[in-house]
């Protein structure tokens, strides 16, 4: 297959499938090496941006999806009569970036470093999809851990978990996480967010 064909193709099963779809997936469908349909979608994905297009190229972990471009999002949201979702809370930004960066972590470390009961903030994590349980600790009570999702990486604009920002370093070069740097980390994060709803 040529490599226009493959970048064709790849679009049209973005396209079909509108969830994303991982790379192993794409090659096995279009019969082509992971080093060529990459390039195709990255080719793809440098298109859409130069010529400004309606849409979007996400790389998510190791797979694809075809998103709106999120300028566009008030005249999607008009046609399709969805409201602008309300953006987070500074202690539901503070508990997600806490669990972003110690995950899978409990809704105990959490609490204890934000200071507060954060059942309520956890919880509307998991409505917005932004968080998922992922097991239990091997510990009496055997709490739930809590890790991020793909929904997560979407809004923040993060290909994958090595794009957070790093974390601060004590004065001895050791990554330190407290509240202080919650907040900090959670306006870091806040910046990435979209503001045009959903994509």
């Amino acid at each position: 297959m040529a490599r226009s064909e493959i970048e064709a193709a790849a679009e049209a099963v973005l396209f079909a499938s509108g969830e994303p779809v991982e790379t192993e997936r794409l090659c096995a469908a279009l019969e082509a090496k992971r080093a060529d349909v990459e390039k195709a979608l990255q080719r793809l994905g440098d298109g859409y941006a130069f010529e400004r297009r309606g849409i979007r190229l996400l790389h998510i972990e190791d797979s694809w999806q075809l998103c709106s471009a999120p300028e566009y999002a008030e005249q999607i949201r008009s046609v399709l009569e969805i409201r602008k979702p309300a953006k987070l809370s500074p202690p539901a930004l503070e508990a997600l970036a806490i669990i972003a960066y110690y995950q899978p972590a409990t809704r105990a470390r959490v609490d204890q470093i934000r200071g507060v009961d954060s059942a309520y903030t956890v919880s509307l994590l998991l409505q917005r999809k932004l968080i998922e349980e992922c097991g239990r600790l091997q510990v009496p009570g055997r709490p739930r851990l809590y890790r991020t999702t793909n929904q997560f990486l979407r809004s923040f604009h993060l290909s994958s978990l090595d794009d957070l920002p790093p974390l601060p370093e004590l004065n001895g070069g050791a990554a330190a996480f407290g509240l202080g740097e919650a907040g900090e980390l959670a306006e870091a994060l806040e910046a990435r967010m979209t503001e045009e709803g959903p994509q």
